[in-house]
């Protein structure tokens, strides 16, 4: 399905909502409570098989080039946010600063509550997937990721990790959290594919 296609329709088995009245309440933390991570001390570690491992201060991360782009955002509980405004950092701008191995082939992501997911580098490179820090012009509430969570518009939610603390490039995938427990590692929405098969 084209990107055009995509803008104008939702994905299978999923239904428009407001994310008021749903979105940042029903998961207060998957492994834990919400972390209460703040800006002073906060850190954003890359490391894995990458020429340049860094561990970027908030300010760090706040000089690395910005961007906005507009998705829609889908839970696998069959839920989703239409035209959800987010800024933030490519995962591109990532990849040039610390500069991936060639026998890089993924991308763990953990949060500071432990969680984690995986993504092959080449579904990090879409230009809606970002390392985000606002939505809809406002700083990330903490229950939506404070203060950066990762989008990737083209998957179920369970890949858009909360309060992003590290990205580890690997060799190999890994499974993160959900995945580990029943849920699909491709999480493609366009192919409804929530779990195992």
């Amino acid at each position: 399905m084209s990107e055009d296609q995509q803008k104008n329709k939702l994905p299978p088995d999923q239904v428009a909502t407001d994310h008021i009245l749903r979105w940042g309440i029903d998961h207060p933390g998957i492994t834990s409570t919400n972390p209460q991570l703040k800006l002073e001390t906060y850190t954003l570690a890359i490391d894995g098989e990458v020429e340049n491992p860094v561990k970027l201060s908030w300010n760090d991360f706040m000089k690395l080039p910005k961007t906005v782009s507009i998705s829609d955002f889908h839970c696998v509980e069959g839920w989703s946010v239409r035209d959800c405004k987010w800024e933030g950092v490519h995962i591109r701008e990532i990849e040039k600063l610390v500069k991936p191995k060639d026998v890089a082939k993924s991308v763990t992501f953990e949060s500071a509550d432990s969680y984690t997911t995986s993504l092959f580098r080449e579904e990090l490179y879409g230009s809606d997937v970002l390392l985000a820090y606002k939505l809809n012009g406002q700083v990330l509430e903490e229950g939506y990721g404070f203060p950066v969570r990762l989008v990737v518009p083209n998957k179920y939610a369970y890949k858009s990790a909360l309060w992003v603390v590290h990205l580890q490039f690997t060799r190999g995938k890994e499974l993160g959290f959900w995945e580990r427990r029943g849920y699909s590692d491709s999480a493609d929405v366009w192919r409804n594919d929530r779990f195992k098969h």
